[in-house]
Parts: C-alpha cells; structure tokens; sequence
C-alpha cells in the first residue's frame, strides 16, 4: 500500500475507516510512484464503491456495493487507487497474480465482463512487490527499458 501524504501518520484502522463509501478504481499497469501523482498513465478497468463499513469480517477482507462489476475497458490489472467518498486519494494498492494486495477471480479484463475481487489485503508501506525502477515508467519506442543492475 502507498499512502498519500495526507493520511501517512494514519493507522491501517484508520485508513480502512476513510474509505466508508469510497471508491476503488481498478488500473491497468504504470501506476504513480506515490498515490499524491495523478494516474496519466493507466486505463481504468473497472470502479467498485466500498459499502459502509468498508472492512469488516468477511474473507474476502472489504465490503464493496457490487462485486463483480462490470469492466470498462480491456487490460491487464495493474493497481488500484482507493478514494474517499468525497474523492480525495487515500492509497495505492498493488492488484493482480502473484504477492499482490488485491486479487481478481480472472487474470485480465474485457470490456463489460465481470470483473470480480476474490481477495484484499493490506501490505504495509515499502513492502510494494514491484521493482522501484519500473515506477512512473513510460516506455516509448525506441528507447531501453530499465535495466537490472
């Protein structure tokens, strides 16, 4: 999880408390490096709205108003950025295959498909599984990707 500036001497209950009837907007790769940047990079894949409480005792680890929604768009998840009901970012967390914050019931989305979330957890701050080097990273033909050192 990447906390904006904002909410960084939050507790995890605290955070979970700002997203009563938030949002949480699902997109594909080439996320921010920290949640306070805006997303100019990503397609949005799908929107949940978090219910109210927003976490509670449920396996799936949040409470959302619809689970599956349907996607808007074609990609692969990337990340997710969680909002408060009234719009101001929360927090970044990491979504798809693998050591992520969020998993999906399908690997990819497709326009008006389901798009479910099977799993939500929180990893604490620093501990993103991605490579710091590929972070607002903008591939353009032509030039090298980063290279690992």
């Amino acid at each position: 999880m990447n906390v904006a500036s904002e909410f960084a001497a939050c507790s995890e209950d605290e955070i979970k408390a700002l997203l009563d009837g938030g949002t949480l907007t699902v997109y594909s790769v080439a996320r921010p490096i920290t949640a306070d940047r805006p997303v100019d990079r990503s397609g949005v894949l799908a929107t949940f709205k978090f219910a109210s409480p927003a976490f509670g005792g449920d396996a799936a680890g949040a409470n959302f108003a619809a689970n599956p929604v349907p996607a808007s768009s074609v990609g692969t998840p990337g990340f997710a950025r969680a909002c408060k009901a009234d719009g101001t970012v929360v927090a970044d967390f990491s979504a798809g295959p693998g050591p992520r914050e969020l998993k999906f019931a399908e690997v990819s989305c497709s326009q008006g498909a389901p798009v479910k979330i099977t799993a939500f957890k929180f990893i604490a701050e620093g501990g993103w599984p991605e490579r710091p080097d590929y972070y607002d990273a903008h591939p353009r033909p032509g030039f090298a990707m980063p290279m690992v050192p």
